[in-house]
């Protein structure tokens, strides 16, 4: 579904009109959205980080249904934040323990290594689609409270829809401006520091390395395989919206859609980009 619903309405953001009460106060937000209406609401850090979990499935190619228990345990087990505490030495998105051969306390507060570290273990489960989300993620989390898992499928499946293309324009962010990122003069690899952040990124969470660059070393556009509905660069662009505040993007534009920073309360706006079907730019500041 392709949002284009004004700025007031979208992601649960909440404006203030200009006049007495003074000027325009946004909620930074995500929302995800199935085709059918139904949506579900983040906040920025928890979305960036549904991003990481969701684009690292796409990288292995793990069926959606992975990313799915990936969010959903996430969900359950840190609310989807990087959290520096838990029960006993347990840490991060997942609450894996050191102790329990997960990895050092570094290693498992990355977002990266600790999804990374999730599907390595879900992907020893025998006949994952023969067994509920709740089942595949205590094999792999052996909770005292299993259960909790199943709570959470919804809106995991309301986030990750979108965030793999599934559900196209489903995924919008309200996220402010920053006055703070100047702007940066291209390297000798014609990537501006922002910009190779972003390749970088998208290579190790999506396995997008090899964009092209423009003159100005700060938009990336990418050719995805092609897909139906172009799920691929559909997913490429919501990752990318997901993980704006971070990754300091200031605009995506697909064939026929772009979403701005600066406008993104109006989400996925239609545009005559330009680009083919398969194409993705990513532009930052």
């Amino acid at each position: 579904m392709i949002l284009l619903t004004a700025g007031i309405a979208v992601g649960g953001a909440w404006v203030w009109l200009k006049g007495a009460v003074g000027p325009i106060a946004i909620r930074q937000i995500c929302t995800g959205e199935f085709s059918n209406g139904d949506r579900t609401t983040l906040e920025l850090d928890q979305a960036n980080n549904a991003a990481i979990i969701t684009g690292i499935a796409e990288k292995r190619e793990f069926p959606v249904r992975a990313a799915t228990i990936g969010v959903a345990t996430a969900i359950q087990e840190s609310k989807l934040r990087n959290i520096t505490y838990g029960d006993r030495d347990s840490v991060g998105l997942f609450q894996q323990r050191p102790s329990q051969g997960w990895g050092t306390r570094e290693e498992i507060l990355d977002p990266i290594y600790s999804a990374n570290a999730f599907y390595d273990a879900l992907a020893k489960i025998d006949s994952l689609d023969d067994i509920t989300i709740t089942e595949a993620a205590q094999k792999v989390q052996r909770s005292a409270y299993p259960e909790a898992y199943a709570d959470h499928e919804p809106e995991a499946r309301m986030i990750v829809s979108p965030l793999a293309g599934y559900s196209p324009g489903g995924w919008n962010c309200v996220v402010k401006e920053d006055d703070t990122l100047t702007a940066q003069e291209p390297g000798s690899s014609g990537f501006t520091e922002r910009a190779a952040a972003v390749r970088e990124a998208a290579g190790e969470e999506l396995g997008r390395s090899k964009p092209d660059v423009d003159a100005a070393g700060t938009g990336l556009t990418y050719t995805v395989p092609k897909a139906a509905e172009n799920r691929h660069a559909w997913a490429l662009g919501s990752w990318a919206v997901a993980r704006a505040k971070e990754l300091g993007v200031k605009r995506v534009a697909l064939n026929g859609y772009t979403w701005s920073r600066a406008e993104s309360g109006d989400g996925w706006v239609e545009t005559d980009t330009g680009l083919g079907t398969r194409d993705v730019t990513i532009t930052v500041y």
